[in-house]
Order: structure tokens, then C-alpha cells, then sequence
């Protein structure tokens, strides 16, 4: 009888690292267990994070969004690692995280210890860790998930950085929620969660985070409640006294929805290198906005032509991320290895 190979070895150039998958495992899934952190974001096909070229080998893929990664990309071979299945000895072309960076991805029990509303559709959420935990690490701007009673999953954004975890009264964790409206997560943060609720949560995942072995200046981006990985890289930065020059596009429909402006605002007070520019989508004659308009992604190549030799990290609903992704590298002569990235996917996104 033939014999059943359930394992395919998995080679990432340029490094040469190596790991192997298990039977009907993803790339990204073995490269997680293995603590080899390849890029990633949503896990789930929708935001093309983990998307990569295959050199060598093939593989089956699962149902994916076609903005994550359209037909033309797939001609050219290129795949994503989240929804990709080795079936036979592969080689990837990848950037990752070294096996040296990567933190181990630990479960673990938390309890609700502040419900505080930041808009009419945000709230901050902080958590407690168990003592046992109290030393939880994660670099800044990765995100965690909540692991829900039906075994489903809900990934939301650590906004504070992990030095600030064990500045709070008990050691703990900010997250920024937005309300969707019939979610069911969101529903229940809003309307039924309260203070010493037990959650169970998982992480950290994610390779969206500063990295530090650069002297390049930063455009930071964000839309909506992509503004919270971008917080804890704020005061990352300003912890290990980071000098970069840094420039902070957030934007919104409304100003109400800039739902930690006046935090910025004082950020910009304490570090000389922080210019922030808020931009509205959607200003109304009541708003009496004097500031920027449009698009936050347009207004970054407005401002700055050529971002050549410049490093982006971008965080916010999808067509957001891809929309600057492209016109980024297309356009404002940034190299791809340098746009960082965290799209904003919900269920419903997902499900679509």
C-alpha cells in the first residue's frame, strides 16, 4: 500500500528557516505552533497580511476574500499562508519575525475591571490578568483574542504598551471596542458585559509591530479604533525614548469619532519628533471642522510625495490598508518590506 505522507517540510527564503506542517494544517497555523512568526493579521483569508510567493511546491487553498488576494496574484503565484495547505515540500519568499522576537502565545483566563465609553460606539475595555500571568508579553501593536463559549474567536488590539501593564493598579490590558450593531460580541460588550466579568483570552498574535533596528522616519496610520495598536506604539516609543521623526495620520468620519484627540494632542506636547494630523471623511457644517478632509490614506502622499526611506505602519478597516498599500508602493516610491500592516476584519467581514 502506498505510503500516507502526513507531514510537508516548509522552507522561507530568504532565511533559509525551516519548519514542517501537520496533516490539513496551514502554513501559518504550523509557522504559529513552531513559534515561527511569519507576517499575519486576520487568520481568516480577509486581509492579506500573510500573503506571500511560493517558489517551490503546492499547495490547496481554502476560501479567501479576493481583495486579500486577487486571481492575477494567485497567476503569479503568489498565496496566502493562513488559508494555504502544503501538499508536498514547499518554499516560500517571506519576511517574518525572528524565532528570537516571537513570544510564546499563552491562554488564559481575565476579568473585566473597566467598562469606560470613549464615543458613542467605542469603549475601553481593561482587563486583568491573573496573577500567574502578570508578566504577559507582547510587542507593541500586536493584538489578542477572545476566545468566545462556542469555540468562535473575536481579535482585538492591546492600546497600551506592555511596559504600561504593569503600571496599572493590577496588572492588566486596554482594548478600544467599536460597536457593530447585531454582533454578536459587540452586543454583548455594550449592552449586557460588566465589571468582573471572567473572559478567556489567547496571545499574543500578529506581526504588526515597531521595529526598532532602524533610524527610518515613521508614518504612522490608522482609521477608526486602528488607532489602538497605534497608541501602544506611541508610548513605546516615548518609553524607550525613541527619536525617530514620526508623523501620525488618524482618520474618521466625524470628529466625535477621534475618540482620543486630545490624548494625541498631549502626546504631541511630550515628543518634539510626534506631527499629528487628524483627517475627516465626512464633516458636516455642525462639526465646524477647520482641519484636514478626505481620505487619511490620500493625505499621507499629499504631504509626503516620495516615501522612499520612510517605514508605514497602517491599521484600520481593509480597503483602507490595500488602498494605501498600493498607492504607497506604487506611487510614493515606498519599498513593500517597509509598509506594515494590520487590516481590521469583522465576523461579518469574514463571513462575506
Amino acid at each position: 500500500m502506498p505510503t500516507t505522507v502526513s507531514s510537508h517540510s516548509v522552507s522561507v527564503l530568504p532565511s533559509h528557516r525551516t519548519f514542517t506542517t501537520h496533516a490539513n494544517e496551514t502554513i501559518l497555523a504550523a509557522a504559529i505552533r513552531q513559534n515561527i512568526t511569519l507576517p499575519y493579521g486576520c487568520k481568516d483569508g480577509a486581509c492579506g497580511s500573510c500573503k506571500c510567493k511560493m517558489l517551490q511546491g503546492t499547495v490547496s487553498m481554502q476560501s479567501h476574500s479576493s481583495h486579500a488576494l486577487s486571481d492575477a496574484e494567485k497567476a503569479q503565484n503568489y498565496i496566502l499562508t493562513c488559508r494555504a495547505t502544503p501538499q508536498s515540500d514547499i518554499a516560500i519568499e517571506s519576511r517574518q519575525v525572528t524565532h528570537q522576537d516571537a513570544f510564546p502565545i499563552r491562554k488564559m483566563p481575565v476579568r473585566v475591571t473597566t467598562l469606560e465609553p470613549l464615543s458613542h460606539d467605542v469603549m475601553r475595555v481593561q482587563l486583568q490578568l491573573p496573577a500567574q500571568q502578570s508578566n504577559f508579553r507582547y510587542h507593541a501593536g500586536q493584538y489578542l483574542e477572545f476566545v468566545l463559549k462556542d469555540g468562535s474567536r473575536r481579535a482585538y488590539s492591546m492600546a497600551t504598551a506592555p511596559h504600561a501593564v504593569q503600571e496599572m493598579p493590577t496588572p492588566g490590558l486596554e482594548l478600544h471596542i467599536r460597536h457593530l450593531p447585531g454582533g454578536l460580541f459587540t452586543d454583548h460588550v455594550f449592552q449586557d458585559m460588566k465589571p468582573r466579568d471572567i473572559l478567556r483570552i489567547e496571545g499574543p498574535f500578529g506581526s504588526f509591530y515597531l521595529r526598532e533596528d532602524s533610524e527610518r522616519p515613521i508614518v504612522l496610520l490608522a482609521s477608526g479604533t486602528g488607532f489602538a495598536p497605534i497608541k501602544a506604539m506611541l508610548e513605546h516609543m516615548q518609553h524607550r525614548c525613541i527619536q525617530r521623526p514620526v508623523s501620525l495620520y488618524w482618520g474618521s468620519r466625524r470628529p466625535a469619532d477621534l475618540y482620543l484627540h486630545d490624548w494625541v494632542l498631549e502626546q504631541a506636547e511630550a515628543m518634539p519628533q510626534l506631527r499629528y494630523i487628524p483627517v475627516i471623511s465626512d464633516a458636516q457644517p455642525e462639526d465646524a471642522w477647520q482641519g484636514r478632509t478626505g481620505y487619511v490614506h490620500q493625505a499621507v502622499l499629499q504631504d509626503t510625495p516620495s516615501l522612499a526611506g520612510h517605514e508605514v505602519y497602517a491599521c484600520g478597516a481593509p480597503t483602507m490598508v490595500e488602498a494605501a498599500r498600493q498607492g504607497y508602493c506604487q506611487h510614493g516610491q515606498l519599498c513593500p518590506d517597509d509598509f506594515h500592516a494590520d487590516a481590521f476584519t469583522s465576523a461579518a467581514d469574514k463571513a462575506a
